[in-house]
């Protein structure tokens, strides 16, 4: 009975956004009361205990809506000044693309999988669904797919993503050495990074080109490995993902040559300023953010600058109790946030200064990202606030906690699903590996497992997760014209993430047996 109660508000958000197709800005709030109601009847909630984890849940929304609000704006001024098609047709036309809609299979697939890694290895929380979801609807591409599978194509990229975030929070949280978990995480994401890239040709109906990307697999996953391994983890997914796009160019190119004299005449290609103001602004986003996440004197600099409110410990009526701590750690100089807001004013400045946009841009630029935003913030604030009531007051630790009591020695079979499941809650990998973490690593130290394959499992699960989340889903469906619809980008993507999900699980049951694992 417990059990099953403690699933209600996740399984509430669920029903209305996948069966009933509701945003998930009326879900997210039906979900958060549901939590609460729940909380309140059988698991002890105090006015305490809901306080504290309502301003831990107020913090961490606010630390993800500080990344997504100054993307979607600077999204929005590359957008008026015409660089988000630019991008898209510009890796086209490095493709060799001559504007058959029949023949653009492989750029699809590399934008919604390899060039969205890129994106995610920058600043994660949704930008890449928003980025290149226009960019594929401008391609020929329906709406919901496009959204769908760039959903499903960036998650290998996430645990690696956000400048090596993630990874660092996750080492800290387990309390292992990066050095023993990057191995084991690069590994089991080189095996989601192949089944993202399946799931993405399929849900564009490619299917057919599975061997290119097998051999894309092959090659992203490498490089994630390589730099993982070497402590290169900001760059990680970033290299990984530009490793996958410069490879379809080349293989695009080997397959075919463009026809002589087709370059150059195609509508809306004879300038380049649109595409220069996009690789400009992301470009500088992406090397300011290098600069500043790799270890040295200007790092350890930027980290002076720290902020982290602190809570006092609480209890439930049921006696679950959840020690004092600090909650969301802001960095200023650290955060995308900071730097995507910057160059979407310097770009703002520039444009209307040179005259390609008008004096007006930045009035437009403010709307259209309020528009986009302001819906996606009321999911996000909803969702983030059951999580951490959920964790508070202890229904998410009984459900990861009845999971392994009944899977037992099987249960690298679902510990990717409990990652997953932390994800889907949430909308993001960093709270995921925060909630069950260390539960991962207790679990596999009972079961006479190494920790480093079920805590690589777990971040995995999380990853995958990210495809399913309402709250990035809803970023994504923001910049597409689907406002109010990603319970049907939902019904696309659940099923793939919990296909790949059970396939880690499984590849990990396996592994579990070899003798150099116990």
């Amino acid at each position: 009975m417990m059990i099953a109660l403690a699933a209600a508000p996740i399984l509430v958000v669920l029903i209305l956004m996948v069966a009933f197709r509701w945003g998930g800005q009326r879900a997210g709030p039906a979900g958060w009361i549901a939590g609460v109601a729940v909380a309140w009847l059988a698991f002890g909630l105090t006015p305490q205990v809901l306080w504290v984890s309502q301003a831990k849940g107020l913090l961490l929304s606010l630390y993800v809506l500080a990344i997504i609000w100054p993307a979607m704006a600077l999204y929005h001024v590359v957008n008026q000044a015409g660089g988000i098609q630019a991008m898209a047709t510009g890796l086209g036309l490095a493709m060799g693309d001559r504007g058959d809609r029949d023949d653009r299979g492989l750029l699809w697939i590399v934008l919604a999988w390899a060039f969205s890694g890129v994106l995610e290895g920058l600043a994660g929380f949704g930008l890449p669904i928003a980025v290149i979801g226009p960019m594929l609807i401008a391609l020929g591409v329906e709406p919901i797919q496009a959204v769908a599978a760039v959903a499903v194509g960036h998650a290998w990229a996430v645990t690696f993503g956000d400048m090596g975030v993630i990874f660092q929070t996750l080492v800290a949280v387990v309390k292992m050495d990066g050095g023993l978990l990057a191995p084991a995480a690069a590994g089991a994401l080189a095996a989601v990074c192949l089944a993202c890239g399946l799931g993405a040709a399929f849900i564009l109906g490619q299917a057919r080109r599975w061997p290119v990307v097998v051999g894309l697999s092959l090659v992203m996953s490498a490089v994630q490995y390589v730099l993982a391994i070497s402590g290169l983890t900001p760059l990680a997914a970033l290299g990984a993902g530009l490793s996958g796009v410069l490879g379809a160019i080349l293989l695009a190119r080997l397959e075919r040559r463009p026809h002589q004299g087709e370059a150059g005449h195609r509508p809306g290609l004879k300038s380049s300023h649109p595409l220069a103001i996009a690789l400009g602004c992301y470009g500088l986003v992406a090397l300011i953010m290098t600069a500043a996440s790799l270890p040295g004197p200007l790092h350890s600099r930027l980290l002076t600058l720290t902020w982290q409110a602190s809570f006092p410990a609480v209890t439930t009526l049921t006696d679950f109790s959840t020690p004092a701590g600090g909650g969301q750690v802001f960095r200023p100089w650290l955060h995308p946030g900071t730097w995507l807001l910057a160059v979407a004013i310097l770009a703002t400045a520039v444009l209307t200064w040179r005259g390609v946009l008008p004096r007006q841009a930045w009035r437009a630029t403010a709307v259209s990202t309020w528009r986009s935003a302001a819906p996606a913030s009321v999911g996000i604030l909803s969702m983030v606030g059951l999580s951490v009531l959920m964790d508070h007051s202890g229904m998410t630790q009984l459900l990861a906690q009845t999971l392994s009591r009944w899977m037992g020695a099987a249960f690298p079979l679902v510990s990717p699903l409990v990652g997953v499941l932390g994800a889907f809650a949430t909308g993001s990998n960093n709270n995921s590996n925060v909630l069950f973490g260390a539960l991962q690593k207790q679990v596999a130290l009972l079961l006479g497992i190494a920790p480093a394959l079920l805590i690589a499992t777990q971040t995995a699960g999380g990853a995958i997760g990210s495809m399913l989340a309402p709250a990035k889903i809803i970023v994504g469906c923001s910049t597409t014209g689907l406002k109010g619809r990603d319970g049907e980008v939902m019904r696309l993507t659940v099923p793939y993430g919990l296909a790949i999900g059970l396939g880690l699980g499984a590849l990990a049951l396996v592994v579990s047996w070899l003798p150099g694992v116990k």
